[in-house]
């Protein structure tokens, strides 16, 4: 009987922990083009790490780990934003996404599905391809696009360079 009763208890334990962290979990906020420009032009004395991803892109998936890693290191003073390109209406999907992967770094899901209008007001090489990342220091203007997979410490070398 006393094994039953901690058996209920650890099954009821870990339920509730499962609920909480459920309902704690980040989520992705839909947003139109104008949403990001404000991001893009934010006065901050951060550097702005903008990385476009989709759920469905191989080599976006497997470079979120770094982004994620960077975005826990508080001393490199840089705000990780990460902007999805599945469509709004997988919202869900993302938001499972998200919370399967543990991602903590903000997410915003892109919703203009007319990509012409809006990729060359992020950086005027873009050819419209993922992952992507955009780096910008507010303070001197200094930018650099990427538009290919991030490779471990890549990223903290760019930061540092704008820096």
């Amino acid at each position: 009987m006393q094994l039953k009763l901690c058996r209920f208890f650890s099954i009821a334990l870990a339920a509730t922990f499962c609920f909480l962290s459920a309902a704690t979990a980040q989520k992705a906020i839909v947003v139109k083009f104008d949403a990001l420009q404000k991001i893009l032009e934010t006065k901050s004395d951060q550097i702005q790490v903008i990385n476009f991803w989709a759920t469905w892109c191989a080599p976006c998936v497997k470079e979120l780990p770094l982004l994620e890693k960077l975005n826990a290191q508080k001393d490199l003073n840089a705000k990780i934003t990460l902007i999805n390109l599945d469509y709004a209406d997988k919202l869900d999907k993302v938001n499972e996404f998200i919370v399967r992967k543990n991602i903590h770094s903000d997410v915003l899901l892109l919703d203009e599905i007319d990509y012409n209008s809006w990729i060359d007001k992020v950086d005027r090489s873009w050819s419209g391809a993922i992952p992507a990342t955009l780096i910008i220091n507010p303070t001197t203007g200094k930018r650099k696009f990427l538009e290919k997979e991030l490779k471990e410490g890549e990223l903290e070398n760019l930061i540092a360079e704008l820096k």
